[in-house]
């Protein structure tokens, strides 16, 4: 995944202030197959992978459960490609389980370079290399877990999802910090703007993984949403999902998603 043209970034912040209600639905379809690793983290739980550089916190609670991976840095491009879905078979091992089953997990975090290993012997997650460093749990449905590590191919997928965008609030009333989760399609976020019911439409800075950050008073005013897909660039709408007096640490949740 490249990073973001600032063409688009520029374009993403005239949508803020465009009267177009959205843009018109693309909808995902699955990537050719291409080569990577697999590694697992944790233990059977998936305890430690909860939280994760995405900010889904609890990730029974936000819907992701333990089909997750963390992605390295080359998949995970500074954050924009959390949410994203990918199906994962292991090849060429012994390990690999009879028939090469599949799974489809959720990027939720970032798996970090380690300088102090070679790419080939331990420092998995260097670049370049494209590597998954997954849950315990979705390991175990492709290969042997002692084998540590295993080749796997893996394809971008859509990401099916029950219900609308889901929107955590964190901040305060001058400063909104939106996590978005429970995204359908691309499963990923390029851009967002929030709306009060006395503002217009204020663009939203990338704070870091699925997190975008307003420095507005926004505090008494009920809230709309207009979010675009990064691969797809379909723009959603989500009117007055939050009330006039809505709080941070709560979640609000809408009926639209991405195709």
């Amino acid at each position: 995944m490249s990073s973001f043209p600032q063409s688009l970034f520029i374009f993403m912040s005239l949508m803020c202030i465009s009267t177009v209600k959205s843009l018109p639905a693309l909808p995902f379809k699955p990537s050719a197959w291409a080569l990577a690793h697999a590694t697992f983290y944790g233990d059977e739980t998936a305890s430690e992978t909860m939280g994760g550089a995405c900010g889904y916190g609890n990730l029974f609670n936000s819907g992701y459960g333990t089909d997750t991976a963390a992605l390295s840095s080359t998949l995970f491009n500074d954050g924009y490609a959390c949410g994203t879905c990918y199906q994962i078979m292991c090849v060429q091992s012994k390990e690999c389980y009879l028939g090469s089953p599949f799974t489809t997990v959720t990027a939720t975090n970032i798996c970090p370079p380690n300088w102090a290993k070679d790419s080939n012997n331990g420092g998995w997650c260097n670049p370049p290399r494209t590597h998954f460093d997954m849950s315990k749990p979705a390991f175990m449905k492709i290969a042997n877990w002692k084998a540590g590590i295993v080749p796997v191919v893996y394809r971008r997928v859509p990401c099916m999802k029950r219900g609308g965008l889901q929107f955590s609030f964190q901040g305060n009333g001058y400063w909104l910090l939106v996590y978005v989760m429970n995204v359908g399609g691309g499963g990923d976020i390029a851009s967002m703007c929030v709306k009060g019911t006395k503002t217009g439409w204020i663009n939203m800075s990338h704070n870091w993984g699925a997190s975008y950050q307003a420095f507005a008073t926004l505090k008494g005013q009920s809230l709309s949403f207009k979010v675009t897909s990064y691969t797809t660039m379909e723009t959603v709408i989500a009117w007055d999902i939050a009330p006039a007096n809505w709080n941070v640490g709560l979640t609000y949740k809408t009926s639209v998603n991405f195709h």
